[in-house]
């Protein structure tokens, strides 16, 4: 196991992508230094650890840098495994590749889509919310009838979705979408996950807050 000492993390308090870092983090009760960036006022830490995105996650480890959320939350899952493993296991090869396809979804379908809604108008604002509802939907299907994504315990895709049901109310909003008549078995288990994870309860901010964000956003 990893020694736990000398872990920063550069984060936004909005940012979904930070939001699974700090419920991974929190999964493994690894202690941590948290460091709150400007979006608009980037510190040179940040700049200087991630210089090809210039963004938020970043995960400093003894002085070296882990970038882009999926790739920080599949590090912290594999240096300390002794704890709430996140990942299928080793040898299961296809619920692993299952997991990081459904990740990959969301990352660039599922958060493209819903940026959309608060961001265009017209045609293309139409276009984004029968995706953005067609995306959830799909989301739902991988979920069928099981308590979480990989089965009866929380895990990685969990991990990867559930910071964005705080943004809900941002999609919802903007998109005129229903999100709950629309995917009740999505919300039930965004609900599950909050009842039942201190991880995720202890995290996610609460939308009016992140709306109140994106509405900032806009003026910009």
């Amino acid at each position: 196991m990893a020694k736990e000492e000398n872990l920063i993390l550069l984060d936004c308090w909005a940012s979904m992508y930070g939001m699974r870092v700090r419920i991974a983090l929190a999964e493994k009760g690894i202690p941590y230094e948290y460091r709150e960036e400007d979006l608009w006022n980037k510190t040179q830490l940040l700049l200087s650890m991630n210089p090809v995105y210039k963004r938020v996650p970043v995960l400093i480890h003894n002085g070296k840098p882990i970038c882009e959320s999926s790739i920080i939350v599949e590090y912290i899952d594999q240096v300390w495994n002794h704890k709430s493993p996140l990942f299928p296991a080793s040898d299961d090869a296809s619920g692993r590749a299952r997991a990081r396809f459904w990740t990959d979804f969301i990352n660039n379908k599922l958060y493209q889509t819903g940026r959309k809604l608060y961001t265009t108008k017209g045609e293309e604002h139409e276009a984004s919310r029968s995706e953005f509802i067609e995306c959830l939907k799909l989301l739902q299907g991988e979920l069928g009838d099981k308590p979480y994504f990989g089965g009866e315990s929380f895990g990685y895709l969990d991990v990867s979705l559930i910071p964005f049901y705080s943004w809900f109310q941002v999609y919802g909003t903007y998109g005129s979408i229903d999100i709950e008549h629309e995917c009740p078995e999505l919300i039930a288990w965004a609900k599950r996950c909050i009842r039942e994870k201190e991880s995720v309860s202890n995290t996610l901010p609460d939308s009016p807050k992140v709306f109140a964000f994106v509405q900032d956003v806009r003026k910009r």
